[in-house]
């Protein structure tokens, strides 16, 4: 066996933080690592490990970032939770920082200077690469004061395409102007380090998103609109939707009669890759959970959801009262679900299939969670007392759905930030 061959059967049992040293020994173990096969080796070993995972909070709140991590998983063996990679350096001085969206191990970032001039970074936080995005050449000096004013900037996503695991790619959107049928997105693509501006043929959009604030999730190329005041959303392909009927306005599972039995205002995540909802209903006094997933993009709610779980809370609810509120799905298994208990101030783990949960606090030391991951806090106790009141459909709470949660999720393989050709 000679070296390259010795030296694979030792690196592709290792996991991802050492294999990344490893790279730099010699250029004889930099190709090997860098080649398809080890590539392809190494997830085919690690389908199944877990990986490591932040919930980031998505609210211009001065407190933290991530308010809980999940480190030391088997297939990047992280000393420590993502949230501490997520220091942040630029030139000038900045005031205000927020997470805009976290896709496919990449962030983007919204970043306020001292006099009040907005930024947007895109960045790899684990390998400490940032680029920041120029501004629309196009926009005029009122935009860019409604985005230092934040009624903008929260209309910003981030989606990107992959190739064998990797970003190959990445695109910034702003979700502009609209009339009745059209909606204008500012489009800038790390491809072509340029803006373009796309006007898609959108029907229903007018009457969907005139007088809310908006929220996206990226997923496969595609970015989901979210509104604080529909029972719909919409969703666009930016890599291969096209302007005349690429935009897809679904309605949620529990429009109808459910809506008006519907405990929590809707709450979205990504599991298992797929975009899933999940909300308690109740009805002749039971109380229960349901969570679909999103299997077509259609209209009908019929066609567009699949019907996950629907599990009694009793069990639960005898154990920690009915203080809680939903939080995010764990983004590999579409079994477990996070809550925030208040009364017990920790976060539930709650097993749907298994109907086993777990409470974490954030004064105990860090425990271990049932995929073998580590779990930190960040002030997350502080933070959910803070947003609660969002939740509640009844509540007076100025939040709305606003997208309070994020997953920010490593991918299973090394990938760098892609860099823009130069200009």
């Amino acid at each position: 066996m000679n070296i390259p061959e010795v030296a694979f059967v030792v690196l592709v049992r290792l996991p991802l933080k050492s294999i990344a040293r490893f790279r730099s020994v010699c250029k004889e173990w930099k190709d090997l690592i860098d080649s398809d096969f080890f590539r392809d080796q190494f997830i085919s070993r690690n389908s199944s490990s877990s990986i490591s995972w932040s919930i980031i909070q998505m609210q211009p709140y001065k407190l933290t970032l991530e308010i809980m991590g999940h480190h030391g998983c088997k297939t990047w063996g992280l000393a420590r939770s993502l949230g501490s990679f997520m220091s942040f350096f630029v030139e000038t001085a900045i005031k205000k920082l927020l997470v805009l969206a976290c896709t496919d191990g990449l962030v983007l970032l919204y970043a306020e200077a001292t006099d009040g001039t907005p930024m947007y970074y895109v960045g790899n936080p684990l390998f400490q690469e940032w680029f920041p995005v120029p501004f629309p050449p196009f926009l005029s000096l009122e935009d860019l004061e409604r985005l230092r004013l934040h009624e903008r900037f929260r209309d910003t996503g981030l989606v990107t395409k992959m190739q064998s695991g990797i970003v190959v790619s990445y695109k910034v959107v702003l979700l502009m102007t609209h009339g009745r049928t059209k909606v204008d997105f500012a489009i800038y693509s790390s491809d072509t380090a340029k803006w373009e501006n796309r006007n898609v043929t959108c029907p229903k959009y007018h009457w969907l998103f005139r007088f809310s604030h908006r929220k996206s999730i990226a997923l496969n190329g595609m970015l989901h609109w979210f509104s604080n005041i529909s029972v719909c959303f919409m969703a666009y392909d930016f890599y291969e939707g096209n302007v005349d009927d690429g935009c897809h306005i679904i309605s949620f599972p529990d429009r109808g009669k459910d809506d008006e039995i519907r405990r929590f205002r809707r709450s979205f995540t990504t599991s298992e890759g797929s975009i899933v909802y999940f909300n308690e209903f109740r009805e002749n006094e039971n109380r229960t959970l349901r969570v679909w997933r999103l299997v077509k993009y259609t209209d009908g709610p019929e066609e567009a959801w699949q019907l996950l779980w629907e599990v009694s809370l009793v069990s639960m609810i005898d154990l920690l009262g009915i203080d809680y509120f939903p939080v995010v799905m764990h983004p590999l298994n579409s079994e477990i679900i996070y809550l925030w208990s208040r009364n017990k101030k920790g976060m539930v783990l709650f097993n749907l299939r298994t109907l086993v949960l777990s409470l974490h606090k954030e004064n105990e030391d860090d425990g271990k969670c049932r995929d073998g991951c580590l779990l930190s806090f960040n002030r997350c106790s502080e933070f959910m007392e803070n947003i609660c009141g969002y939740f509640f459909p009844w509540s007076n709470y100025a939040g709305f759905n606003n997208l309070i949660f994020s997953q920010y999720v490593l991918p299973r393989w090394l990938h760098r930030l892609p860099r823009p050709p130069p200009t």
